[in-house]
């Protein structure tokens, strides 16, 4: 009886696919954790105003509004323009922290109706300071924003 030696016949493979599978996931992970600057990414229109810019202290909450009335805080963009959803984003940013000063910086050519939105999202969520962002009147004042 003839006893035939199998090993001969496996021939070594390299199966990319899971590799191929990891470095997706990879790439997917990075592109979704990269954090991007908001100045960059949004160009705002601050109204003028004269004064002094605040003291240097905790850093505030930041809640941009876009010319087109979209809400951004911090990095992050509001998808839906209604109340509830910039309450739900707010609450999921700040937590619990409401002696937090909120910083809102609107664009000049914002719609009215999405400031108001704003200030009424921030008072259901006992918000009491509240800041403006603006531009200083004169530009030779102009001052690094925060």
């Amino acid at each position: 009886m003839r006893i035939r030696d199998f090993r001969a016949d496996d021939a070594p493979d390299i199966n990319l696919v899971p590799l191929i599978d990891v470095i997706l996931v990879l790439i997917i992970f990075f592109v979704v954790t990269t954090s991007f600057d908001a100045r960059s990414v949004l160009k705002l229109e601050l109204p003028r105003a004269e004064g002094q810019p605040p003291e240097a202290g905790a850093p505030p909450l930041t809640l941009l509004i876009n010319a087109e009335g979209r809400y951004f805080v911090h990095d992050r963009e509001v998808l839906r323009t209604d109340v509830d959803a910039l309450k739900a984003s707010l609450q999921e940013v700040a937590g619990d922290e409401r002696d937090r000063t909120v910083l809102i910086r609107a664009d000049a050519r914002t719609p009215w109706q999405a400031v108001i939105t704003a200030y009424d999202a921030l008072g259901q969520l006992g918000f009491r300071r509240i800041a403006n962002a603006t531009a200083p009147a004169d530009p030779a004042q102009a001052v690094a924003a925060p």
